[in-house]
């Protein structure tokens, strides 16, 4: 009787201890009234740093004056920083100079391919900002959001913008990282390629389409809850896997709901529901076992396989205001070179960033044994990450190259690339620029009835 008392005493101290701990990640009064003075309507710095940071103006609100732009159509991205050159670059010769600001995942790549591989640094620029009823739902998340109990949901909190501006735990940087202010549909037909250590690559296509349900305008400020996002993923090619087409449901709240996935066999012409949908399982689109459904984005889905941990702000060289890489005039052929992407098209720029560390829990299964992200700032949103395998051996170095599209206001997750450090080649995922079109965001011709199992039976026919 007495351990049966002491076990749930300690039950009951331990909810206690999430509870506190979930209820501290509300903002202070004093924290609350620097949003949008010396701190972003996000929460993060304003000021610049002596090192090269940039300084926050934020002075710009959809497409910049001159810049010749027509949204919602799938226009190429246009760079408004298109006179620039780098300042410098690190290489493998000059890394040490550098070595705070670089990850482990870049120090990898540079002592991997010395001759090739370097870090073009462009100057920083901080110059686009949210609408304010983005800053309004995170001024309002800020004073009342917290951490489900669980971990696995955010109470109190609203639609329209990241949930916690004020982010003391790992958890709620992760959620962060899950529920940024994007675009709010989005149908991109992407190329795939895995590029062997040769040089060679295997090429993908998949129509992508996508809609967020936080994000809509007229969805800012309403409770976070129920669904999240729905998307289809059409493959075009390679030819074995052309024609399969899945859909996939994303809750608010993994504690209540779970992901849920459909799949269109066009083989057997036939839709399934699978029974677990994301985590480690491979993406398709010609890229197969080398990228994970859940290290699109750098992480998504269920955070439930993680222990998470919040490593604090760092000043590190990431990919920023990638717009050169994205235009229309870049051809594969001389952007996807032997390792790693031709720098010559990469834009780097110094930021403070959060950087958030993932162990695989005792009794989970996964490809990936920690995972350290790095979010800038400004969105919430890991721009890099270095992934290790379940020996703790650094196997992966991921990138996304983010813009802010002027479509949407507000910044896009473009190509990015996952390499391997350890077998050599990399994924180029997510690529559109010898493509017609571009990503065709915030046109608003989405309903939740195109990502039904039926749907994705009339897509696959």
């Amino acid at each position: 009787m007495e351990t049966t008392v002491s076990y749930r005493a300690l039950i009951a101290l331990a909810a206690a201890a999430v509870m506190a701990g979930t209820a501290a990640a509300k903002g202070s009064p004093e924290e609350v009234e620097k949003l949008g003075k010396s701190l972003t309507c996000v929460g993060a710095e304003k000021a610049g740093t002596a090192s090269g940071v940039p300084e926050y103006t934020g002075k710009w609100l959809g497409t910049p004056p001159g810049i010749q732009y027509t949204p919602h159509v799938g226009q190429h991205p246009v760079d408004p920083y298109a006179n620039e050159k780098p300042l410098f670059s690190i290489t493998a010769e000059n890394m040490a100079k550098y070595a705070a600001n670089l990850t482990d995942g870049q120090k990898g790549m540079l002592t991997r391919y010395p001759k090739t591989f370097s870090i073009p640094v462009y100057p920083g620029h901080r110059d686009f900002r949210y609408a304010d009823f983005v800053c309004a739902s995170v001024k309002s998340n800020a004073q009342n959001a917290v951490m489900s109990a669980d971990g696995m949901g955010a109470d109190n909190a609203v639609k329209g913008g990241i949930p916690f501006p004020f982010p003391k735990s790992g958890i709620e940087l992760a959620f962060n990282n899950l529920f940024p202010f994007r675009s709010f549909t989005e149908h991109t037909l992407r190329d795939n390629a895995y590029v062997m250590q040769d040089g060679s690559a295997v090429f993908g296509r998949a129509e992508n389409r996508s809609m967020s349900l936080l994000n809509s305008p007229d969805q800012a400020g309403k409770p976070l809850e129920g669904t999240m996002a729905q998307g289809m993923n059409a493959v075009k090619l390679p030819e074995r896997e052309k024609g399969g087409v899945s859909v996939s449901m994303e809750p608010v709240n993994f504690g209540k709901d779970k992901r849920l996935g459909w799949s269109y066999d066009p083989g057997t012409r036939r839709v399934r529901q699978i029974p677990e949908y994301g985590f480690d399982q491979p993406m398709g689109g010609g890229v197969g076992a080398k990228m994970t459904i859940d290290s699109d984005r750098l992480f998504n889905g269920s955070p439930e396989r993680y222990s998470w941990k919040n490593l604090g702000k760092k000043e590190i060289f990431i990919p920023a205001n990638a717009y050169k890489i994205h235009a229309n005039t870049v051809k594969y052929a001389d952007l996807l070179k032997p390792g790693h992407a031709t720098p010559e098209f990469m834009r780097y720029e110094l930021r403070r960033v959060w950087v958030l560390e993932a162990t695989l829990k005792q009794g989970y299964r996964h490809l990936y044994g920690k995972r350290v992200m790095f979010l800038d700032e400004d969105t919430g949103q890991a721009v890099m990450g270095d992934y290790y395998d379940a020996r703790g051996t650094l196997w992966q170095h991921a990138l996304i190259n983010y813009y802010y599209a002027f479509d949407a206001n507000a910044w896009h997750a473009g190509t990015s690339f996952y390499h391997d450090l350890v077998g050599g080649g990399y994924v180029a995922y997510n690529m559109f620029q010898e493509r017609p079109k571009g990503p065709i965001l915030n046109k608003g011709d989405m309903t939740p009835a195109m990502f039904t199992p039926e749907a994705t039976r009339n897509a696959g026919t």
